[in-house]
């Protein structure tokens, strides 16, 4: 781990930090509040960060179109768009942008916890062209004094050499990437052994890859940010979890809800971050899963942890011709049982027909079942316009991996 920290913001409090997200909510929420697509939202009185539930969530699709009927921000923006620094556009289509302030992207906590300093010559291997990604990283490596080394993601013979005649010490960009250079250098006797530390995003690090890197002696750590919202958390340690950033809220909701899960279940991402004033992201839905880890960073860093991306919370699927969501299925739940419990809709095919089954954590005696399954079955027909079956089982006894619904269908290759 880094022996510095970024800033004091890593050690402060639980209520210090607390404290000071609620006073940036309530002035980004001001702010937004005089855009009329915003203040839609933000009509209900935020006076804790508890009461964000009170904010429904926004989803990428919601933004998408949005977009789509104002180009390029949807009207979303406070500023002119000469006031931005950049502007991008990642796929889907979305438009992102860059403001003029010093690390607002805040990969530079990232990249210092990573162990990266002024004494670094940094490969950022992250393309720089039409997404954010390569500016991202080489704002963070220049606000530590890194020298930067501009390579993009291509062409692995060039990097290869290139890193053997700068002395590149440190990587930054996807994992299975700095595998082909180094590979690349082996084969073509180039020597590299000035290259010591890595930080990768932007896609999986499989165990077989990361026992390559330490093979190579290169320490490598990991962290999480999307084009919308920049760094959302970021490893400092060996098996420590991931340190989410001080400048956002993040929350952990059931899929396709507003509601939070208890720490410890898995559940969707979302993230408010604080410190954009051109364009507010309250309540953004991630679409992705992970889960809080309880106690604190073995580093000293106070905020909380994620076990980092666990799959993806859009588990939408198409059944008989109807498409079937999330949010559906709690809704379903929420419109019959006052203790909201925990539901999985298994979606399965036998006899070339798709079959429905509705899995519910319920504790009742066999008769209150029987009254209770049939208005599950006609919630289910009325909600999703399709017939299933319900199947009411102990509680605990799903697995807590985030999926409201599984499907298990073969539809061969």
């Amino acid at each position: 781990m880094s022996p510095i920290f970024f800033d004091s913001k890593e050690v402060r409090s639980s209520d210090k930090r607390e404290n000071d997200h609620l006073v940036s909510l309530k002035k980004l929420i001001k702010k937004a509040k005089t855009i009329t697509l915003h203040s839609d939202r933000l009509k209900k009185e935020i006076s804790s960060l508890t009461d964000l539930q009170k904010i429904d969530v926004f989803r990428k699709n919601d933004l998408i179109e949005i977009q789509k009927k104002n180009l390029p921000f949807g009207n979303l923006n406070f500023k002119e768009l000469s006031e931005f620094s950049h502007i991008y556009r990642s796929p889907g289509p979305i438009y992102d942008l860059d403001g003029y302030d010093n690390n607002w992207w805040r990969f530079a906590r990232a990249l210092n916890a990573a162990g990266f300093n002024n004494k670094d010559i940094v490969q950022n291997c992250f393309s720089y062209h039409f997404t954010p990604a390569g500016m991202m990283f080489d704002e963070a490596a220049k606000i530590l004094k890194c020298t930067i080394f501009p390579a993009g993601g291509e062409n692995s013979d060039m990097q290869a050499e290139i890193m053997s005649e700068i002395n590149t010490t440190g990587y930054v960009g996807i994992p299975d990437f700095l595998k082909i250079i180094i590979e690349k250098a082996e084969n073509n006797d180039l020597p590299i052994s000035n290259l010591k530390k890595a930080l990768f995003s932007g896609g999986p690090l499989f165990p077989d890859v990361a026992e390559y890197f330490k093979s190579k002696n290169i320490n490598f750590y990991q962290c999480y940010g999307t084009a919308d919202l920049g760094l959302i958390a970021y490893e400092a340690d060996i098996n420590d979890g991931m340190i989410v950033d001080e400048d956002i809220i993040l929350e952990i909701v059931k899929p396709g809800t507003n509601e939070r899960v208890p720490n410890g279940e898995v559940g969707e991402v979302i993230v408010t971050v604080l410190n954009n004033y051109e364009l507010p992201i309250i309540r953004f839905a991630t679409g992705d899963l992970s889960t809080i880890i309880e106690g604190q960073s073995k580093t000293g860093r106070t905020n909380i942890r994620i076990k980092g991306w666990m799959g993806r919370a859009d588990q939408t699927t198409k059944v008989r011709g109807m498409f079937v969501q999330p949010s559906q299925i709690a809704k379903i739940v929420y419109n019959l049982f006052t203790n909201k419990p925990k539901a999985k809709l298994i979606v399965s095919r036998e006899n070339n027909r798709d079959n429905l089954k509705l899995l519910i954590e319920y504790v009742s005696n066999e008769n209150d079942k029987i009254a209770l399954n049939e208005k599950v079955v006609d919630e289910m027909k009325k909600i999703l316009n399709l017939n299933g079956i319900v199947e009411f089982v102990n509680l605990g006894s799903l697995p807590n991996d985030g999926k409201v619904i599984d499907d298990i269908r073969d539809f061969g290759d």
